[in-house]
């Protein structure tokens, strides 16, 4: 019987799903109204006029690819109601927990593969994933793509064949065309192939991912259908913006964001004594860093978003001490992370500045941190934390306490 539990505990977990679709779950607050208020309208006018809504697709003030919206619009004008073209969705999104779980055993071969399929369960309890798989978004298809790009990335190392760089990359060609933020991740795999491919393997891969992307060049900059800057968010001083670069912002907020995510995997992976001994001898680097960045740091909770620590700071102090002091152990973490392989700190990096817009939310990197943990970053205990399954259930709790936290404020606050 035990080697069933697995399969009974998916079972359960696809049917909480269900059952949140059924009730319109809504965990993220916003997406149903992004659903209904801003992906509907582009659908039913991609269905029926598709150049005209393509070349203005700037009005309808998105700041995702339209990539997907036609997709789901080839469905909708087959005939397909938007309810059932949700339900499709919702189960086109289940492939991301068996992306994830094939990317553990590549990256993990000697562990119980029972221990990676809990691991790669986790997803059903992540309020983002939740929410967008019931109201469709671009956001989880890129991620798909996204992990998928990694799944052949982890096959190329593993063999070095030529296939799998090819194959990586192309599955990172429709992830960046889904969510654009994904194209930045193409330095990190180039990175890679850099160091692996011969001279004239690379040159061709190059070329055929500039070729890739030139229809989308084109469409954003010369026909400047520039979607990526048509949506509005709150700005500084009453304005309204879409863009924003303060790294001082972006450096803060999304380390925080990220720390957050770790917490339940963190201690068990990360040496603590040897991150205390780092802190204690780089501290006063880390102090004038953080000072800087306090310094030049201006989000405003009008911005709305902002993370954890960040809406808890200004909710019980109507300051940002309590944010401030997290920060320091957030950028500490980072720097931890980045000192003990280079390609940690190309990945956190990448992370930061793939968000260029005004406010910053949680749903950005959640389960793509967790995900991008275990598979992408090295040399972490990770044999320890698999070999504790009270490890794991942490992270479980840590996982019912986040949507408990997500009911609270939709509850309560919003």
């Amino acid at each position: 019987m035990y080697k069933y539990y697995n399969n009974i505990f998916f079972l359960l977990l696809y049917s909480s799903l269900i059952i949140g679709f059924s009730f319109d779950e809504n965990l993220n607050y916003g997406s149903q109204h992004d659903w209904e208020s801003a992906y509907i309208p582009p659908i039913k006018d991609f269905a029926e006029n598709f150049i005209d809504t393509l070349l203005n697709y700037e009005i309808y003030e998105q700041r995702h690819s339209p990539f997907y919206l036609v997709l789901i619009s080839f469905f909708y004008k087959l005939g397909l109601s938007l309810d059932v073209i949700r339900i499709i969705h919702l189960h086109l999104c289940i492939s991301l927990i068996f992306i994830f779980y094939k990317c553990l055993k590549l990256q993990f071969n000697s562990t119980d593969k029972k221990i990676l399929q809990l691991l790669s369960l986790i997803i059903f309890l992540s309020p983002t994933y939740r929410s967008l798989s019931i109201w469709p978004d671009s956001r989880l298809p890129g991620l798909i793509f996204f992990v998928l790009s990694v799944y052949y990335f982890l096959k190329f190392l593993k063999k070095s064949e030529n296939k799998n760089a090819w194959l990586c990359s192309i599955s990172l060609i429709f992830a960046s065309y889904i969510s654009p933020n994904y194209s930045l991740f193409s330095v990190y795999f180039y990175f890679i192939f850099f160091r692996h491919l011969n001279t004239i393997n690379f040159i061709l891969l190059m070329i055929f991912n500039l070729f890739a992307a030139f229809p989308m060049l084109y469409y954003l900059f010369i026909i400047d259908v520039n979607f990526l800057i048509a949506g509005k968010t709150p700005g500084p001083i009453g304005e309204i913006s879409s863009l924003n670069f303060n790294l001082s912002n972006k450096i803060l907020i999304i380390s925080s964001i990220i720390f957050f995510h770790l917490i339940p995997v963190f201690f068990y992976t990360v040496n603590y004594k040897k991150f205390l001994i780092f802190i204690k001898s780089k501290i006063i680097y880390i102090f004038v860093i953080l000072l800087v960045l306090i310094y030049f740091f201006n989000y405003q909770t009008d911005f709305t978003g902002g993370g954890f620590f960040y809406q808890l700071s200004n909710y019980l102090f109507n300051n940002n001490l309590l944010f401030f002091l997290i920060c320091f152990f957030s950028i500490s973490l980072f720097f931890y992370l980045s000192s003990i392989n280079f390609e940690n700190f190309l990945i956190i990096s990448l992370l930061i500045i793939s968000n260029v817009q005004n406010s910053i939310y949680h749903k950005y990197y959640e389960p793509l941190i967790i995900i991008i943990f275990f598979i992408l970053f090295k040399n972490l205990n990770f044999k320890y934390y698999f070999s504790n399954f009270k490890n794991l259930l942490f992270l479980y709790f840590f996982g019912i306490f986040f949507i408990t936290l997500r009911v609270i404020k939709n509850v309560y606050f919003l």
